[in-house]
């Protein structure tokens, strides 16, 4: 019987090969047509936020920038803002409606500017949810935040928020929520009568 050695090298190789084959991923070992090595099952994609991050141009989505103009794009989660002169244009991070049937979209403009806003829920709000109360007023609790600025469609506002965890989701009754340092920027740019459109 003969008797085969492996050299100390050889036997590094060897290690080092098994190691990394069976260190490998799936997809590495996946041999087509052989029913011991299939296709592995992959996982589905996730979509990130990327793109609520990306600037845009103003002019894909207004004529002009009369009074100021500002951009809530619902599926990116991002709301844009374009002064006046075109000088100025900040993006934000935005919460959304938690629904689709809660999401209005189209053009409108801000009618009104609260700094220290207080709150009612509207019908519909109370109808869900009996148990909230029917008034709060400025301060920590306040679902408005530290400022709001009013849209033509009534109960729509674009606010703040004290609950940080609510930017960037589906979390809002209908309205378009931004961090407190983020809406009071905002609300010290816009003006009573500029542009909005949600898309």
């Amino acid at each position: 019987m003969v008797k085969k050695c492996i050299s100390p090298s050889s036997r590094r190789g060897f290690l080092v090969g098994a190691s990394a084959l069976l260190a490998s991923p799936a997809i590495a070992q996946y041999t087509p047509g052989d029913p011991l090595r299939p296709a592995p099952e992959l996982e589905p994609a996730v979509r990130r936020n990327v793109s609520g991050f990306r600037a845009l141009d103003w002019q894909t989505y207004f004529s002009n920038t009369r009074n100021g103009a500002i951009l809530v794009d619902t599926v990116s989660r991002a709301l844009h803002y374009w002064s006046d002169d075109q000088s100025v244009y900040k993006l934000y991070p935005s919460s959304v409606p938690l629904t689709e049937e809660m999401t209005r979209r189209g053009r409108t403009s801000v009618i009104r500017k609260v700094d220290g806003p207080s709150w009612a829920p509207t019908p519909s709000m109370k109808k869900r949810n009996p148990e909230w109360p029917d008034y709060i007023p400025p301060g920590p609790d306040n679902p408005l935040g530290t400022h709001a600025l009013y849209l033509g469609w009534k109960y729509y506002r674009i606010h703040g928020t004290h609950d940080t965890r609510k930017i960037g989701r589906r979390s809002s009754n209908g309205c378009i929520g931004l961090f407190n340092e983020d809406i009071a920027e905002l609300f010290s740019m816009a003006k009573v009568g500029t542009q909005v459109l949600l898309i």
